[in-house]
């Protein structure tokens, strides 16, 4: 098990526990010093506060501290998904479904690793999604993707907006 799954597995309950959801985990870094970036949401979809961020960061600071998974020297840094969000979970994909998204693979799939689209939902383990200047429809399995996040667009940002 590597290092983030590590910090994952510990901080999640916590995480869980204070009503939020862990979006992803990043550990990276020089030799030195290395940046712990944990990215999470509301459970009930708000936006994050400055309270929020305050409240959860002594809380995983409190747990990495008593498990001690990091032994080097590291920033924790705090952070909201943001507009433009990464598609992480299976399940991202199927609630961002109608929205445009950038995502990567792992090896090329109808020729291609990169792939731009409305997102269609799933079939299964496969993405669907129409591509945005082919007008074609491709499935993706979710086991390739590398990498995926969401296109800031206006559409989204209405949309965004709307739930305020």
């Amino acid at each position: 098990m590597d290092i983030t799954q590590k910090i994952t597995n510990v901080i999640e309950p916590t995480v869980t526990g204070q009503g939020f959801d862990l979006v992803r985990v990043l550990y990276q870094g020089s030799d030195t010093i290395k940046t712990l970036q944990i990215m999470v949401e509301r459970q009930d979809r708000q936006n994050m506060t400055i309270d929020d961020c305050e409240k959860l960061s002594k809380a995983i600071s409190a747990v990495l501290d008593v498990e001690d998974v990091i032994l080097s020297k590291y920033v924790l840094e705090l952070t909201s998904p943001g507009v433009d969000r990464p598609l992480v979970k299976l399940e991202d994909f199927e609630r961002f479904s109608g929205k445009e998204a950038k995502i990567e693979t792992d090896f090329p799939i109808d020729g291609r690793r990169r792939f731009k689209g409305q997102l269609l939902g799933l079939d299964e383990e496969r993405l669907n999604v129409k591509m945005l200047f082919e007008g074609n429809e491709v499935s993706i399995p979710f086991s390739s993707v590398s990498k995926a996040k969401l296109v800031l667009t206006d559409e989204l940002v209405a949309s965004l907006l709307k739930k305020k």
